[in-house]
């Protein structure tokens, strides 16, 4: 924004200093004048001396001085004690100012420095704590989730632009194959490039999701959580039967405040997540709702190989498919990596959390806590 020039805050500060004495000093002398005007008379008279005096050198006279002449010897000394506050106040506002505005000299250097990109910069202001410290402080952790936001974003597009080119570069390889060979089968052709397609197309709409929820631009309403928990488990039941999973699902009455397709992106990415990354053979997915004292829980957990602690960490993390997990043949259920991360984007869009937990015997536990509605008003939770 194009602003005028003004004075400066220091200057302002000075100048504010400076006045503030004068007038206090003005008030001072006025209040000493009234005061002295009350014992003057209006006129300079002369008062016989009672008793008279034998020295002949003093007169036996007492001149009174009127006010005349009591402002006449007042006015100048009034006028030089006020120059010197002023010039005191000048002074000692200017040495204050700039004392006192230096935190804020270091807090809109690190500002600049930032503006021109450069977050790793921190003001690290010492002294205990007051407006400007805790200004500073706030400013530092700023500056610390902006650098972490935009180290995140950077490698989200990295990872997402080697995502999108992985099956454009296939497209590419078998459509040069095609050309070349043209008695090569159309029909494998058309299955192979169908597929990568749809990978394609999986993928594009899962970072449009991601994005609808990290920019949180959806309207909120109060949707029971067990009601999406059913319709997550009715979609994907074919799925799980015909890699023989057993889907089981149980809970209570729990409200949050939210956009239902997102809270319904969100639990059915972790009923699937559960179903692909499950054992061979005799694996079930358990999906319950519940209450917390302020929160409303979905719990969804499964079976499946022993996990890492190091390993369950980064699943939530943006294509990160934990490869450790899946079994011999799920490849083609895998996945772009972000189930996990847009379950997690879409619970902090809603002001909640989401806990990976490593099974004792296998599998993982995921629980998302959301805030619970106060005094909810249920609508349907289907999309």
């Amino acid at each position: 924004m194009d602003r005028r020039p003004g004075l400066s805050v220091r200057l302002q500060l000075t100048l504010s200093y400076a006045g503030f004495l004068l007038l206090t000093g003005a008030l001072l002398l006025a209040v000493v004048w009234l005061f002295l005007l009350r014992y003057v008379p209006d006129e300079a008279v002369t008062v016989p001396v009672r008793g008279g005096t034998d020295d002949p050198m003093r007169s036996p006279y007492l001149f009174v001085p009127g006010r005349s002449d009591l402002w006449e010897a007042f006015a100048p000394k009034a006028a030089l004690a006020l120059g010197f506050l002023l010039a005191c106040g000048l002074l000692g506002g200017w040495l204050l100012a700039g004392r006192m505005l230096a935190p804020l000299a270091r807090i809109t250097e690190a500002t600049r420095t930032a503006a021109t990109g450069s977050l790793f910069h921190r003001i690290r202001l010492p002294g205990r704590r007051d407006e400007f410290r805790e200004l500073a402080d706030a400013f530092d952790s700023m500056l610390a989730r902006l650098d972490a936001h935009v180290a995140e974003q950077q490698r989200f597009a990295a990872n997402a632009s080697h995502e999108l080119r992985t099956p454009l570069t296939i497209t590419q390889t078998l459509l040069e194959l095609a050309r070349k060979d043209p008695t090569r089968d159309t029909g494998r052709l058309v299955e192979s490039l169908y597929a990568v397609n749809t990978r394609a197309i999986d993928l594009t709409e899962a970072l449009l999701v991601l994005s609808r929820a990290d920019r949180r631009s959806f309207a909120r309403e109060d949707v029971d959580l067990s009601l999406v928990a059913e319709e997550a488990a009715e979609t994907l039941l074919p799925f799980a039967e015909a890699r023989g999973v057993v889907l089981e699902t149980s809970g209570d009455l729990a409200v949050t405040r939210g956009e239902p397709a997102l809270l319904l992106q969100l639990t059915t990415n972790l009923v699937h997540n559960g179903i692909v990354h499950n054992l061979p053979e005799g694996g079930w997915v358990r999906v319950r709702v519940g209450r917390e004292p302020g929160a409303a829980v979905l719990t969804v957990e499964n079976t499946g190989a022993l996990l890492a602690p190091d390993l369950v960490a980064t699943l939530a993390e943006p294509f990160q498919r934990g490869s450790q997990r899946a079994r011999t043949g799920d490849q083609g259920h895998a996945g772009a990596g972000l189930g996990l991360a847009i379950v997690t984007s879409i619970a902090e869009a809603h002001d909640g959390t989401l806990t990976l937990a490593a099974r004792v015997g296998g599998g993982l536990e995921a629980t998302v806590r959301l805030p619970l509605a106060v005094a909810p008003t249920i609508s349907s939770a289907r999309s």
